[in-house]
């Protein structure tokens, strides 16, 4: 058979305000007995973070020497591209003045040639 109790609503509301208040004590002591843990998971997690934090410092660091070394060797190549270019043009440039100057000494060659031809023939002729 049941227990038949007749509550009122103010024995309700006190028993409420028990259990609430037997709630939160029951929190208080365990938020105060996992203190100490609490505390040390804490710091774990600082030590975790920091260590993360060193990593990733030096992770940039080194993609950042990675980069600077990449760029160096691209400098680098393109200076020995734009040097071997520039002997190439002088080298063509030189070529053709060369055989600007060849083609200059074969006409007076030429020239001188016919010079004398034509004084051989006068010599003849007078």
């Amino acid at each position: 058979m049941r227990n038949i109790r007749n509550n009122e609503l103010s024995d309700r509301r006190g028993t409420a305000a028990d259990a609430k208040a037997a709630l939160l004590q029951a929190y208080r002591a365990a938020k105060e007995a996992a203190e100490p843990t609490r505390e040390a998971r804490q710091a774990e997690r600082l030590a975790i973070a920091e260590a993360r934090e060193a990593r990733r410092a030096e992770r940039e660091q080194l993609k950042l020497e990675e980069q600077n070394r990449i760029e160096a060797e691209t400098a680098e190549r393109d200076a020995a591209l734009a040097a071997a270019a520039r002997a190439e043009i002088e080298a063509r440039e030189m070529a053709d003045k060369n055989r600007i100057a060849r083609v200059l000494e074969d006409e007076a060659a030429r020239k001188a040639e016919r010079d004398r031809r034509y004084a051989n023939r006068k010599a003849r002729q007078a």
